[in-house]
């Protein structure tokens, strides 16, 4: 294939994939299978990567993610971003339409309202139908440039379709990016099966994930996006706001379908009134309605405040609650052993749902909110998803209200509890023995993102439990063998068990790194086990890691390396790596190991603080490792350079100083490198070297941070935090 055939072959793909994604994602149509649609998109990527040249900016291979941004560089808003006006009530809503009819002195008027989206403010800015940047509100004036990260949003066109109004060159785009609600709710399943703290709603779900310095985490999050401003330089080619929304979803923009012109406020109040219990059928938290005049002179005649503009308001709806009867506080043991208490209310309605359960969250809040059986309770759901006991009703608390004991033992197998240092939760530390737990750990097994064993999901295996067929992860591949006894189970059946014995052996392909995170070892998320993995590659010798060694990798610390070792190191675990060992499952990288560069860091070993200026954490190890050094999380009399960074925090460099462990900069490890021409020597042949010894001397004992080297080699090539353009929003 012709350089030619390829450019052109690179441009077809480019199209066929933008359109499949805008079908898929704005009209719901799939017109290929999944299966194609990847082929397509790797096959792209194959030709991006052998022809570089002729990739495009905004390639749909982008959406995966994968660029590490060490901090976001800001950018000034063209058109300040400002706030709204908000208000809780009707009556207000009747005043703001006086004034706008007094400030337009009589004339006709109509309104657009569109449903207020509880995400995060962003400011696109696309030139000649290409998305050039993304900036989120900040101050209003200032914003974080995310350009990154807000490509990974899948229903968010990165090439406009030619379609509908003619595009001017440059124009931006503002709205709301948010997680939606089953996203949300699933990130939080994983989030408490990890042990970890529960994100409170889903824009706070957002705004995190907008802020992570890797953008393939940013795509894991299944962020989305709606549209529902446009602003252009000069004067704007629309005489209304709806023409100019009608404009965007032409030319491939998400815009919610939700929204309404209305003529008067009573058309207004109607439409506030809709909403009100129907939003709750939307997968997206709706927290109010956008009430903006339509016509864009109008607007400019209305004007603005210091704060916010006079012609647009949000009506906000008070905070769904509701008043019932707190009748019982059951206790849930998760895969960790965390112990919580769920409130067992009197029916009531809430937010489009019947609620009869709520979250306690743990002993603290019940403490807090002095929580007695028989109480009468506020429950608001607000932007949450799990409906939450917020109140107590103490006036209407009956004289026999009996006050909520917290429980001293398990309230499965009766094991005393214990509240580590530091956490909220109890815990039954009976992993081994606690049903629950090892239900859970083997639900959590065959999970999606985990095994994803077909035909085993997480209600088949927990009855499997419960019969006693099953009793670890290494016992499901025991299962083959019971097949004529499976048969016979009800809701079952020959073919089902045919099913599940083919998802079992297809499993022993599951990459290693989703073994791991399979395992459920508590707070090794798919992240870390994805880290752990690439750094160690096989399950021996992460079995032979120390806690120390553990916390040496990047974005593992030590929390999560005390975690890992203490699982590693239990004898149970490890006769059931042996097991799955044994039934083939993956437990190493297939493939071969990065190979070393040279040996010109043999015998050193580093600590790596701070946020580095020219490489990531993660790619000045990698540069460590392939040159024969050693990287390592705590500092030590054996420790040969800890290498500083920006924002590294005072007690490493004061324990340094102490040790007299030398302080390098990110510039005097690049000089300890070879050049180009000696790293094309095999690591025989090149020359082990340390610091230059004027710098390393001058390391010895500092207390002014980090030295410059006496000769530095040209830093290795690596990514650095990009400069953007002004972007805007409301």
């Amino acid at each position: 294939m012709s350089e030619t055939d390829v450019q052109a072959r690179i441009l077809a793909l480019t199209e066929r994939l933008h359109h499949l994604n805008y079908q898929y994602y704005q009209r719901d149509i799939s017109e290929v299978s999944d299966q194609e649609f990847d082929q397509l998109l790797a096959e792209l990527a194959r030709l991006e990567q052998q022809y570089p040249q002729f990739a495009q900016p905004n390639s749909p291979t982008q959406r995966v993610g994968g660029t590490i941004t060490k901090q976001f560089p800001t950018a000034e808003h063209r058109y300040p971003m400002l706030s709204l006006g908000n208000t809780y009530s009707e009556a207000d809503l009747r005043e703001f339409d006086e004034r706008v009819r007094r400030g337009l002195e009589g004339a006709d008027y109509t309104y657009v309202c569109e449903l207020k989206f509880d995400g995060v403010a962003m400011s696109l800015t696309y030139q000649d139908g290409q998305l050039t940047q993304g900036v989120t509100r900040g101050d209003g004036t200032r914003g974080d440039v995310v350009t990154s990260n807000v490509r990974t949003i899948k229903n968010l066109p990165l090439h406009l379709r030619r379609e509908g109004p003619p595009q001017p060159p440059e124009f931006e785009v503002r709205g709301e990016v948010f997680m939606p609600l089953p996203v949300f709710a699933e990130l939080n399943q994983e989030r408490e099966a990890n042990g970890e703290a529960l994100l409170a709603n889903p824009r706070n779900a957002a705004s995190g994930a907008l802020k992570l310095q890797d953008s393939a985490l940013v795509a894991a999050r299944r962020l989305r996006f709606y549209a529902y401003a446009f602003l252009m330089p000069g004067r704007n080619q629309f005489a209304t706001h709806s023409e100019s929304l009608e404009a965007l979803a032409a030319w491939g923009l998400p815009v919610s379908d939700t929204w309404r012109r209305c003529h008067s406020l009573a058309e207004v109040l109607d439409f506030v009134h809709e909403w009100d219990k129907k939003r709750f059928t939307l997968p997206v938290a709706t927290d109010g309605i956008v009430i903006k005049l339509d016509d864009f002179r109008q607007q400019e005649v209305l004007g603005y405040t210091a704060k916010s503009p006079r012609w647009a308001i949000a009506y906000k709806y008070p905070a769904e609650a509701a008043r019932t009867r707190l009748r019982e506080v059951e206790y849930n043991v998760g895969r960790t052993g965390a112990v919580t208490p769920v409130a067992l209310l009197d029916p009531v309605p809430l937010a489009g749902t019947v609620v009869k359960r709520a979250s306690v969250h743990n002993a603290n809040q019940i403490a807090a909110l002095d929580l007695r059986l028989g109480d009468l309770v506020f429950v608001e759901k607000g932007g949450e998803i799990i409906p939450k006991i917020t109140g107590v009703d103490v006036a209407a608390r009956p004289a026999d209200a009996a006050p909520i004991v917290y429980p001293t033992a398990c309230p499965s197998c009766g094991t005393p509890l214990i509240r580590p240092a530091g956490e909220a939760h109890f815990r039954c530390p009976n992993d081994r023995g606690c049903p629950p737990q090892r239900k859970a750990r083997l639900e959590h097994f065959v999970s999606r993102k985990a095994m994803n064993i077909d035909g085993l999901g997480a209600e088949t295996v927990g009855r499997f439990f419960d019969l006693g067929l099953v009793s670890d992860a290494a016992s499901l591949y025991d299962l083959p063998a019971k097949a004529a006894e499976l048969a016979q189970l009800e809701r079952l059946g020959e073919k089902s068990v045919q099913r599940l014995v083919a998802g079992l052996e297809a499993s022993k392909q599951v990459p290693f790194d989703r073994v791991l995170f399979a395992l459920g070892i508590r707070y090794v998320g798919e992240t870390v086990a994805e880290k752990l993995a690439a750094h160690y590659r096989t399950i021996d010798a992460l079995l032979a890691a120390s806690a120390t060694e553990l916390a040496a990798v990047p974005e593992v610390g030590g929390v999560i390396a005390e975690s890992a070792a203490a699982w590693f190191q239990e004898s149970d675990n490890r006769a059931m790596v042996e097991r799955l060992r044994a039934a083939g499952v993956q437990l190493a990288l297939t493939g071969e190991a990065p190979q070393a560069v040279s040996n010109r860091l043999e015998g050193l070993t580093f600590v790596l603080s701070g946020v580095f200026e020219l490489h990531s954490r993660d790619e000045l190890q990698a540069l460590i490792q392939a040159h024969g050094g050693k990287v390592t999380g705590s500092i030590s009399k054996k420790l040969s350079y800890l290498v500083a960074g920006d924002k590294m925090g005072p007690a490493k460099r004061e324990k340094a100083t102490e040790l007299k462990v030398p302080i390098i900069t990110e510039a005097d490890l690049l000089a300890m490198l070879p050049t180009d021409t000696e790293a094309a020597e095999t690591p025989e042949e090149a020359d082990s070297a340390a610091l230059p010894a004027s710098a390393a001397s001058a390391a010895i004992g500092s207390t002014d941070g980090p030295v410059a080297a006496s000769a530095v080699a040209p830093p290795l090539p690596g990514p650095k935090a990009g400069t953007g353009q002004q972007g805007l929003l409301f």
